[in-house]
């Protein structure tokens, strides 16, 4: 049996339907379904039970887990930027996740968790995924520091050598539709781009960067998935590994990509930034894949323009994969 936590959430839904691809129907998943639109991600997937999060963590704590578990891919969190309540980042990603990992750990059961790129705050010292380098990161919200404590945490239980922690980097694609203001800019301009031919973009406010020119590495859930699957299938496997491409590409770049998938002609329009986000605003960030490379992953990484243009097929059939 597989555990999926966040299941009905956006990677997780896209997981556990490469699980059913391959034949795998043996899994429980978690989530808290509180958005009418999650339980659309579960649409068509097979699976033996469902746990609301808060259910499963007492589940765990009162030793009612079954220690058949193979695996538990944990990816369940809030994934926010922009709240302010600390404690409960701290509950729900922090305590949560190390609950999770110590019966694991106990149990000798396989452990794959979620990390963030959001971790490498403001990229100033890099974005390596070398685990003496983990300490040197600050991130810029407490949803990468919620991360970043869970990563130190692995570190200084001397733990990261048993478990497999992965720093996602802009992950986009079907399945974000309840994400509200966390959906991919390809989501949130599609209807946009679509019916007006016109697509918003955040003014840079650093002179080193032109408008739109601000970058990210940008990653199609698939490929992402891919990854997952990976250390699933090679359980020798172990540590903190970046989930990217290994190429940072332009706001702009991206923008261009939605305008061909739709058959418009580029027209961008760049807004201010709000006042909230600029303070702790991602101008820059590029996995480091080398580490990743290292351990034998061979699998290419679509370009951008593959990637959107698949992602406008799942959109103009509405569809959830």
């Amino acid at each position: 049996m597989i555990v999926v936590t966040g299941a009905a959430g956006f990677i997780g839904s896209c997981i556990l339907a490469r699980l059913n691809e391959i034949g795998r129907k043996d899994v429980l998943i978690v989530d808290h379904l509180n958005n009418e639109l999650k339980p659309k991600n579960l649409k068509n997937k097979k699976f033996i039970d469902y746990f609301d999060k808060k259910d499963f963590l007492a589940h765990v704590e009162s030793g009612q887990l079954s220690t058949d578990v193979e695996c538990i891919i944990h990816m369940g969190a809030c994934s926010s930027t922009i709240l302010t309540d600390e404690k409960y980042y701290n509950e729900n990603n922090f305590e949560y996740t190390k609950t999770l990992a110590q019966w694991a750990l106990k149990n000798n059961v396989r452990f794959i968790y979620a990390s963030s790129a959001a971790t490498y705050g403001d990229g100033a010292n890099g974005y390596s995924d070398d685990h003496a380098l983990i300490k040197t990161y600050k991130p810029l919200n407490f949803y990468g520091q919620s991360k970043q404590n869970f990563d130190e945490w692995a570190l200084d239980e001397g733990v990261l050598g048993k478990m497999v922690g992965l720093k996602f980097f802009n992950v986009f694609g079907p399945n974000e539709y309840h994400k509200g203001s966390m959906r991919s800019l390809v989501l949130k301009a599609y209807k946009k781009v679509s019916e007006e031919g016109k697509m918003l973009l955040f003014k840079s406010y650093k002179k080193e960067y032109a408008h739109g020119e601000q970058k990210r590495d940008f990653i199609y859930i698939k490929d992402a998935v891919d990854v997952v699957m990976y250390f699933l299938e090679n359980s020798n496997l172990s540590g903190i590994y970046n989930v990217g491409t290994g190429h940072a590409q332009t706001w702009n770049k991206l923008a261009s990509a939605l305008f061909k998938a739709v058959g418009k002609k580029p027209h961008i329009e760049y807004i201010e930034m709000p006042i909230e986000l600029r303070d702790q605003y991602q101008y820059f960030t590029q996995a480091d894949m080398s580490k990743l490379y290292d351990i034998g992953y061979q699998k290419p990484f679509r370009e951008i323009e593959e990637s959107v243009s698949d992602y406008v097929k799942y959109l103009l059939r509405k569809d959830y994969i």
